[in-house]
């Protein structure tokens, strides 16, 4: 069996400190405007949310390192995690109407998937993955355009 990675998706720099930087700010301000008011239960409600807002900016950071790899028989997390195998995949969909992450695409398998979440990069629930989000947009559209290729193998394969 061939590993030999076909495409790599990866953040895109300008997008990931973009987001970060906008939840971190979202955090701060919430956080000061928490202190700027009199103690009450809206005080403490804007510090939980702003608390909230900082851990989400540093949980995308963190996220955004990763890099997805499409190889000839699974997508995956470059070392190691597989979001799923191409055997698995039953289509791949990126119209203006799939309910899909910006600059990104969908993955419907064939059968249920493991729940995970990387903000910003991807997400898995049921039988959907939503690969995309803090992504450029000529990567993810090479990367769904590979693995729709692999899909199209696949079934001429299995039609002879």
């Amino acid at each position: 069996m061939s590993d030999k990675v076909i495409a790599t998706l990866a953040a895109s720099p300008p997008r990931r400190i973009t987001g970060t930087a906008m939840l971190a700010i979202l955090g701060g301000l919430l956080i000061y405007l928490a202190l700027a008011l009199q103690i009450g239960a809206s005080q403490i409600i804007l510090i939980v949310f702003g608390i909230g807002a900082l851990l989400a900016a540093m949980r995308l950071h963190s996220a955004t390192s990763q890099v997805i790899e499409l190889t000839e028989h699974e997508l995956r997390i470059q070392g190691g995690d597989v979001l799923a195998k191409v055997s698995n995949i039953e289509k791949v969909e990126r119209g203006a109407f799939a309910f899909k992450p910006s600059n990104g695409f969908l993955v419907t398998l064939k059968s249920r998937g493991e729940r995970r979440w990387s903000p910003g990069l991807y997400w898995s629930f049921s039988r959907k993955i939503g690969v995309g989000g803090v992504t450029g947009a000529p990567q993810t559209k090479g990367m769904a355009e590979a693995l729709a290729i692999l899909i199209a193998q696949r079934s001429a394969e299995n039609s002879k």
